[in-house]
């Protein structure tokens, strides 16, 4: 008996790891090498590649690829119908395997919003923030706010997921930051 949730609907191929409370929901594939921290829950339609790293306690929304050369730590949000990228210069007739793919490496309690892009071979910072819509075309700075297209930072953002005020101050959980060479700290 397995201590996790696979709906009847999805496929798990052999050699796919898992982790105990894990819950995958309709129509998912998880592909051979995959590893799935605990506790983290896949909505419908996702799919996670061969090799792709999960940590605990991601949320991966509906209709999401997280493909291979994409790692996602631990606590990470992917919202719904967002987007990874695996291949900057992809060619059908000209397939590079999984030698060509750029690491994309997505760190602890990030946000990635719905319909996001996040384009190969970049780093989002813990605890950044990735509006819906963005496509991030660089490294995304720790408790950054991107926005646009392409993405460009437009505030910061606290630990629990709140927008900074003016004075990098937490309008909701009272946390104080500070800059110091282009990086937030918090103020103890």
């Amino acid at each position: 008996m397995s201590n996790f949730f696979v709906h009847e609907s999805s496929f798990i191929d052999e050699g796919a790891e898992i982790g105990e409370g894990t819950k995958i929901w309709h129509f998912c594939h998880i592909q051979t090498g995959a590893k799935i921290g605990q506790k983290c829950s896949l909505g419908q339609n996702v799919n996670i590649s061969n090799n792709v790293k999960i940590g605990n306690g991601v949320k991966i929304q509906n209709n999401v690829s997280v493909y291979e050369g994409v790692e996602l730590e631990d606590n990470v949000f992917c919202g719904p119908s967002m987007v990874f990228t695996n291949d900057l210069t992809p060619r059908s007739r000209y397939p590079k395997g999984s030698a060509g793919y750029k690491k994309t490496l997505i760190r602890h309690d990030a946000t990635l919003g719905a319909n996001c892009t996040i384009v190969c071979g970049n780093e989002i910072g813990e605890f950044a923030t990735i509006a819906a819509g963005a496509v991030v075309t660089k490294d995304v700075l720790p408790h950054a706010l991107m926005a646009g297209v392409p993405a460009r930072r437009i505030g910061w953002v606290c630990e629990c997921g709140q927008v900074l005020d003016a004075n990098l101050e937490c309008p909701d959980c009272a946390k104080k930051y500070t800059l110091k060479n282009n990086s937030l700290i918090e103020v103890k």
